[in-house]
């Protein structure tokens, strides 16, 4: 086996500086979480009025800023995109409601492990379960359709959104009569400095952009291709995080009274098995698609306005879950979105 060095490089980035960024103010075994941060987008965007839940992230724009200038100092930028934009725009909102049954994308579930929180290994299983179906479709011939290549300009899409971002932020901090809606309590609340947090997340999107981390294909890759490179970089986040975290003083072995996570099995299980789903089917995890909306993918803008969407959605109809468990609804919406990804799964095949 290879010794694969910028995947591992990677993961130990994305290991060291979540928890820092906990140390400084982010909330709690969530130093970096892709999904859990564009929900506090949405929240900010006034798209849902969960309080505790909005805040324009500093980490996301920077992730597609250190994705951008990644591509373009190596000539990777390139406007591409047309492939089932619509259907990715699906998978973006279920992946989310999944993301927020469970508490968390892919990131967060390995960091929430690397600080002890053992109710994330039903998670874990369940994710690993929806890459390895999804994969199964995709070694089967689905397919989404090829991507196009556009013009350049085309690829700037995504970037006037985090542009906009970035000046809505500003207009919050500095100016008056501001829509923008930042939480005074609660998990939107805790944030480290702008700076600290932009800057993590450029060093995040550039090194990324370089190395093509996925954590949807450290268990795609092995089953496709029996390429183990992305998971040795899983591996090197959870080693990372895991040393990080017990150098703060954060680590605390148990299922229960862990951080913005509760312990409902079944369906840490099966909210985490829908990401599984959609992420592999869509093309990467929230943080690969966060760097391919940098380098000009817009069907990967899509599928982060689809998560985008979906935090609002979780929200406003009562999905997304918190420390006393899941809601009501939550059953029903996990199951409809896994039935969704499997019939999208079964009939969307590449033409011969």
């Amino acid at each position: 086996m290879k010794f694969a060095t910028m995947p591992v490089i990677s993961g130990a980035l994305l290991g060291v500086l979540a928890p820092i960024l906990v140390y400084f103010g982010n909330p709690k075994n969530m130093g970096v979480c892709a999904a859990c941060f564009t929900r506090d987008i949405a929240g900010a965007l006034n798209l849902h009025q969960m309080q505790a839940t909005q805040y324009i992230r500093p980490e996301i724009i920077g992730i597609v800023i250190g994705a951008f200038i990644a591509s373009l100092i190596f000539s990777e930028f390139k406007g591409r995109g047309g492939s089932s934009p619509v259907i990715r725009f699906i998978f973006g909102i279920f992946a989310m409601i999944g993301a927020l049954v469970f508490l968390g994308c892919p990131w967060r579930l390995f960091l929430r492990l690397s600080a002890g929180d053992l109710s994330a290994i039903a998670g874990l299983f369940g994710l690993i379960g929806g890459i390895i179906v999804g994969s199964f479709f995709i070694k089967s011939g689905f397919s989404l359709g090829s991507k196009k290549e556009l013009n350049k300009f085309s690829g700037f899409g995504f970037l006037f959104f985090i542009i906009a971002l970035l000046l809505f932020f500003a207009w919050k901090v500095f100016g008056d009569n501001s829509p923008i809606s930042f939480s005074t309590k609660g998990p939107g609340a805790a944030h480290a400095p702008f700076l600290l947090s932009i800057v993590a997340g450029i060093s995040i999107g550039f090194i990324f952009q370089r190395s093509r981390f996925c954590t949807i294909g450290a268990f795609k890759n092995i089953y496709l291709i029996k390429d183990s490179a992305m998971l040795q970089g899983v591996i090197a986040l959870l080693v990372a995080a895991f040393i990080t975290n017990l150098a703060f003083g954060f680590f605390s072995l148990g299922f229960t009274n862990q951080p913005i996570a509760h312990n409902n099995i079944l369906w840490n299980f099966l909210s985490m098995l829908l990401c599984g789903l959609a992420f592999s089917l869509g093309g990467g995890c929230p943080g690969r698609q966060l760097v391919l909306a940098g380098e000009g993918d817009n069907d990967a803008g899509i599928f982060i306005l689809g998560l985008l969407l979906g935090g609002a959605i979780a929200h406003n109809f009562n999905l997304a879950s918190s420390a006393n468990g899941i809601t009501a609804n939550a059953p029903t919406a996990v199951l409809i979105g896994i039935a969704f990804c499997l019939i999208v799964a079964f009939f969307a095949k590449e033409k011969k």
